[in-house]
């Protein structure tokens, strides 16, 4: 039987929905192919002779692929995309019409939108927004029951100039490091011209799949997307036995639709498998440059959605949809590509011989020490807040792991010079049939928020809902930074006389020095490690307002200024949508809980507790110590939950998050405890054990 890829259906159908670099070459000529491959390949301008064929062919492409309009793809800074839809249709002046897309429609578009949250960045007289082709990611066919558009990533920025999206500041950030990279491959005579360095990301995506009959019968989850009430069941994940175990069927073949759809927008999933808790799961593609997966994991999240309410399904990606079971988080899986077309983040045989790699590795340490406050607030949100430092993510300090290994290498720096690396052992398995396996130079550990695995560091952190933009802005930019202070130290040594070698071990080991507090290889999640942790001196901010704090330190400000990524106006905005962000949602989600304990839970409650005291009325004469027992019980709890439901209603109307999220708190501990009172057939919500077990 002949097996061959080439014959694979997936593999044919593989990108079919993107206007990819292979098939740009079928619709342009060779001069006009050649300047776009310059633009995407190697950053350079866009050439806007080429725009009036590119659009054309990409036209042609997306009719050819049943389109009928287009839309201007964008990222605002709500943490979703947003598209204007606009048909190619223009009139012929013979009453009929013909299909056309320009140059100019293409490189630019005016959706105004000025409705986006801008932080003060837009004044009512100058609202207008644009959007501006970015041709490094790649347009795509979004299809529906009844057609289909083409969708063109943009950024997207004001009148004024001023960035409104997440894609233009992480865009300057790519730059930034590019740049520095640069600078660093000619230290190590690396050739860099007509060549880049660029960051690469692997974002593994987690989310929740239940029946959609349940979500529907649940309003918190409708509004907020959690679930603001519900006791845990007897069993959900302490067996551990849904992490990798088989997928059901129903679920793979979710899994399986979701995959084609997403090989078909040329994403690259790799891998699929149940998580820790019931009705997890987690999806992961292969590497690709950082701004591309950071739109393909936009597009992930949006697919997931879709192809689940095709399946009866419904997708939550808040990071904490269930209380008492495992949260949802996104592992930003962060690497660097250097101009030499190698993995600056992969070492080798003897790590200690690879100078790239243990420049790479001082920078990141010196980075992550310097602005952990930054990469702190950059993962920093309403529903992040209920996950981060509990024993299912990393604690809200953020700190580095190196493994064995890299660390004894470290070690010998801060002495001096590297002179020995830790040979990988091998494994013996015990068992004849099975191969003996070479032993990891790194294990990794799940508890650190900023972990090496290998060749690429993983930072945890990241919110399963979030966009990974703003978390890469602030990882791009601090190790440009640090590699700027490493290239001018050293290229200020090799001045004044001294070798390459001599400087960069100098400059190498007075960062061990300075910034070693920030490494950290066990268990994060004990309480001695945050005693250690206080005691060097680590910030940990354990809330979404202290996390957001340090971005409008004058530390920030020079920081982003310095390297052209934020303006201080731009920065600003950011603190103040995302404190605005923070504090709509937990007044939605008390409105939320407010309305559910009045309307469902309250009514529900005292019918019951009617109906135990007739109960009692009607079977006088008989011992009822129980039935007694029972109704004092029911009553307490509905006590309870009326004495919280009034301080919560007073939180709502102050203006304290905090007793908003304890009024939340307290109201919630009443209801759950009602729930393991009143009769199932009774309580007016779908309960944990049906929505995390019946699918």
């Amino acid at each position: 039987m002949d097996t061959r890829i080439s014959e694979c259906e997936t593999v044919k159908t593989y990108g079919e929905n993107v206007f990819s670099l292979k098939t740009m070459k079928n619709y342009l000529s060779d001069s006009a192919y050649q300047s776009l491959l310059l633009t995407v390949r190697l950053g350079m301008t866009l050439d806007p002779a080429i725009a009036d064929e590119v659009a054309e062919a990409m036209k042609i492409w997306a009719v050819s692929k049943g389109a009928t309009h287009f839309t201007h793809w964008f990222q605002p800074l709500t943490g979703a995309t947003a598209e204007k839809h606009d048909s190619f249709i223009c009139p012929d002046g013979e009453d009929g019409v013909v299909m056309r897309f320009s140059g100019s429609e293409l490189i630019k578009g005016e959706p105004d939108a000025s409705s986006f949250p801008s932080g003060g960045l837009r004044a009512t007289f100058e609202a207008r927004g644009y959007t501006a082709w970015d041709p490094t990611s790649p347009a795509f066919i979004k299809e529906s029951d009844n057609g289909a558009t083409l969708c063109i990533p943009t950024a997207f920025y004001s009148y004024t100039g001023v960035a409104l999206d997440k894609k233009t500041p992480l865009l300057r950030s790519i730059d930034v490091l590019s740049k520095q990279l640069s600078r660093l491959g000619d230290l190590f005579g690396i050739k860099t011209k007509d060549r880049r360095g660029y960051p690469t990301l692997g974002a593994e995506q987690e989310y929740f799949l239940i029946d959609k009959g349940f979500y529907e019968l649940r309003l918190d989850l409708i509004q907020t997307g959690r679930t603001l009430f519900g006791k845990a069941p007897a069993k959900h994940q302490q067996m551990e036995d849904h992490y990798f175990g088989a997928i059901k069927p129903r679920v793979i073949n979710f899994m399986e639709d979701l995959d084609k759809e997403l090989w078909r927008l040329g994403i690259p999933a790799k891998t699929r498998h149940n998580e820790v808790s019931p009705a997890q799961f987690e999806i992961a593609p292969v590497f690709e440059e950082l701004n591309l997966a950071v739109d393909h994991n936009m597009m992930m999240m949006e697919t997931i959605k879709t192809v689940a309410n095709a399946h009866g399904f419904v997708a939550l990606l808040h990071e904490k949809p269930f209380a008492g079971v495992n949260g949802s988080g996104k592992h930003n899986n962060w690497s660097i590509c250097g101009p030499d077309g190698k993995n600056w983040l992969s070492p080798g045989d003897d790590p200690h011989e690879n100078a790239k790699f243990l420049t790479l590795i001082c920078a990141l340490i010196k980075a992550v020490d310097t602005h952990a406050e930054l990469l702190r607030g950059a993962v920093a949100s309403a529903g992040n807040d209920h996950r981060l430092g509990a024993n299912e993510a990393p604690p809200a300090i953020i700190s580095i792991f190196l493994g064995e290994q890299l660390q004894d290498l470290i070690d010998q720096i801060e002495k001096g010079k590297a002179q020995t690396s830790k040979k990988a052992e091998t494994l013996q398995l015990g068992v004849t049939s099975l191969p003996t396996l070479p032993k990891d130079t790194t294990d990794r550990n799940r508890t650190s928020p900023f972990a090496f695995t290998g060749n690429k560091f993983e930072f945890r952190a990241v919110g399963s809902n979030q966009s990974c933009a703003g978390p890469n802005v602030i990882l791009n930019t601090i190790v440009a930074e640090s590699i700027d202070c490493i290239c001018t130290e050293v290229e200020t040594a090799m001045d004044k006389g001294k070798k390459l070698n001599i400087a960069l071990e100098e400059v190498l080991q007075k960062i061990v020095k300075k910034h070693k507090r920030v490494l950290f290889n066990g268990d994060n999640y004990t309480e001695s490690w945050h005693k250690e942790a206080a005691r060097r001196g680590l910030p940990n901010l354990k809330t979404t307002p202290d996390a957001l704090a340090p971005m409008k330190t004058d530390k920030a400000l020079k920081l982003f200024a310095k390297y052209g990524v934020f303006t201080k106006e731009e920065l600003l905005s950011r603190y103040e949508i995302y404190t605005e962000q923070y504090e709509k949602i937990l007044e939605i989600e008390a409105e939320v809980s407010l309305t559910i304990a009045k309307t469902m839970i309250t009514p529900v409650a005292l019918e019951y507790q009617s109906s135990i005291a007739d109960t009692i009325s009607i079977v006088k004469g008989f011992s009822q110590t129980g039935t007694k027992e029972l109704l004092k019980g029911v009553s307490s709890e509905i006590e309870n939950m009326l004495k919280a439901i009034k301080e919560l209603e007073k939180a709502v109307q102050g203006k304290s998050e905090s007793k908003k999220i304890v009024g939340m708190k307290n109201l919630r501990k009443a209801v759950d405890t009602l729930e393991t009172l009143i009769p199932a057939d009774m309580w007016p919500l779908p309960s944990y054990t049906e929505m995390l077990f019946m699918m």
